[in-house]
């Protein structure tokens, strides 16, 4: 159910706030295919000290990990730009706000450390996305239609993930916005329709 693309797969990038549908909705669009990689950014709660002990958000994470088709493979990794460069099956990525997270972690911006190292990390992150061979839908966050944040982290990193969504979404050959579970294509074709090249999967009886 994707689009054709440029260099062998097609670039989709699924837009949208909190609980919009569009981690749903990227999954979606590759149902059809025989094998997909899943690029799970945030990791599980066990990954991210600030999630331990969480049971809502361990539970959150199981429960997206039953939704998907059994023959996905999951891999937890912030190396986004290495699964891009060598993947060999359709990727979905969820999400890139936490990825832009992690990165400014890595690099302690938070703590006072410059953002060049997290824009390199960007341009790398694009470069990866516009060569990549297969099919790959990314998911992201929309951060800014809400209010400003009242911290200066806060504002930084929407103003982040603003350039990189916007940065991103050039690369692509389809973009879509969800809105209350409801996809808007604001740039290419609707990803959403049937490929003859696409074989759906047999599954084994």
């Amino acid at each position: 159910v994707m689009v054709g693309g440029g260099r062998g797969g097609s670039r989709t990038l699924v837009v949208g706030g909190a609980r919009s549908g569009k981690s749903r909705y990227a999954e979606h669009l590759m149902r059809a295919q025989p094998a997909v990689t899943y690029v799970a950014t945030g990791g599980g709660s066990t990954d991210d000290p600030g999630r331990a002990g969480d049971g809502e958000w361990a539970e959150r994470i199981a429960r997206h990990r039953a939704d998907r088709p059994s023959w996905w493979e999951t891999i937890e990794t912030h190396d986004v730009v290495g699964v891009l460069r060598t993947a060999e099956a359709p990727i979905v990525i969820d999400c890139l706000g936490t990825w832009l997270t992690a990165r400014l972690d890595m690099h302690g911006v938070w703590s006072g450390g410059g953002i060049t190292p997290v824009e390199a990390d960007v341009e790398e992150l694009l470069s990866a996305w516009r060569d990549c061979a297969v099919p790959v839908v990314a998911v992201t966050n929309e951060v800014g239609s809400g209010v400003v944040p009242g911290s200066a982290s806060g504002r930084l990193f929407r103003d982040l993930l603003g350039r990189l969504n916007a940065a991103m979404a050039q690369e692509s050959d389809s973009v879509v916005l969800m809105v209350a579970g409801q996809p808007l294509v604001v740039r290419g074709e609707s990803p959403d329709k049937p490929r003859s090249d696409i074989q759906p999967r047999v599954k084994p009886r």
